[in-house]
């Protein structure tokens, strides 16, 4: 008897501290790399872009941190969401109203843009490989870099509405993905 109880004890007790734990580390995550949501609301179009900021740190970014020719999952921590509530032309191609997770195929001198119909609870799995299933993705599109002189510290996401783009820009590398209501 007294083993089970001491047994329950030890056992409630880790799981605890496995939890406080999780928490702990959710938090610590999240404070290095903070959330951020960008809308754009014009002429009934309403776009929204959901994703966390790492920092460049005086890190090497793509090329190093974010290596060429690999999938990224386009922020840190959750898979990027994008959300629009009309139709979308992206590069030639019909991207439905919904929402979409957005990753990226980053070279040196063009990037891979892709949504991605299915939502992933985070953007990566345990080995650090992108959690992205190709099968699932709705529109790929082909985008040129532009290498701008000033850096950017915390990767960021924007809407550019002259012409309508989606931009990506983090250290001295600004990509935008044009699209048409």
């Amino acid at each position: 008897m007294k083993f089970l109880k001491w047994f329950l004890i030890i056992i409630g007790s880790l799981l605890i501290l496995g939890f406080a734990g999780f928490k702990y580390m959710q938090y610590n995550t999240k404070k290095a790399s903070p959330e951020e949501t960008v809308v754009y609301s014009q002429g009934g179009l309403n776009m929204e872009v959901f994703y966390n900021r790492p920092g460049k740190k005086g890190r090497e970014i793509f090329g190093g941190l974010v290596p060429y020719d690999k999938v990224w999952r386009t922020g840190a921590n959750e898979a990027t969401t994008f959300t629009t509530n009309k139709d979308l032309t992206i590069g030639g191609k019909v991207l439905p109203a919904g929402k979409y997770t957005l990753w990226t195929i980053p070279g040196p001198e063009q990037w891979t843009v892709i949504f991605n119909k299915k939502m992933y609870p985070w953007g990566v799995d345990w080995n650090t490989n992108a959690s992205r299933e190709a099968a699932e993705d709705a529109v790929r599109v082909e985008v040129p870099v532009e290498h701008v002189n000033n850096v950017t510290e915390l990767f960021s996401i924007a809407f550019q509405p002259e012409p309508l783009a989606l931009t990506l820009t983090w250290d001295q590398v600004r990509v935008a993905v044009p699209m048409a209501p």
